[in-house]
């Protein structure tokens, strides 16, 4: 989409973000700090890595990258989701249709992911095996990231106690 456009990939990403967020709206999801920060943070250092890293040409680097971005980024969503900062734009989807519905997280999130793919390839867009592997293996990656990442908390009224964390 960045190249049919005009603009970067980091831009790209910040607009989808925004563009998820109206999603929110039908499931009552409310942002937070965290929320926003993803959206920008992410469009902007994806621009800053892509101008500063060279495309890599090994498999075994590439593959290492895959597996290492699918961990830190499960790590990360546990981190900021358990710190209460507010869900990033997908996560937030998820977490807001899991209350709704009571469905698992790892099936809304998979769902989410491999929309997004199809979206994505319906605009014209190509992806590989790794986007693939991704859009199945976050699904399953973010509840398992063990509780010790989240920080230790008092259950409000209404809300789950920690050791029922969403990402449990």
């Amino acid at each position: 989409m960045a190249k049919q456009l005009g603009i970067s990939f980091g831009t790209v990403i910040i607009l989808t973000g925004a563009a998820v967020l109206l999603l929110w709206i039908p499931i009552r999801q409310m942002p937070g700090l965290g929320t926003v920060s993803n959206v920008i943070v992410l469009g902007l250092a994806a621009d800053a890595t892509l101008a500063v890293l060279p495309p890599l040409e090994s498999m075994v680097a590439r593959s290492a990258l895959l597996v290492g971005a699918i961990v830190l980024n499960a790590i990360a969503t546990g981190m900021y989701i358990g710190a209460g900062f507010g869900p990033g734009p997908r996560d937030g989807l998820m977490t807001g249709l899991h209350a709704r519905t009571g469905w698992s997280l790892r099936v809304i999130r998979t769902a989410i992911e491999l929309s997004v793919l199809l979206i994505g390839w319906l605009l014209g867009g190509k992806f590989g095996v790794g986007t693939v592997i991704y859009a199945l293996s976050i699904g399953p990656a973010d509840p398992a990231v063990p509780t010790v990442v989240q920080p230790a908390r008092q259950p409000q009224r209404g809300q789950p106690s920690p050791g029922n964390s969403l990402l449990n």
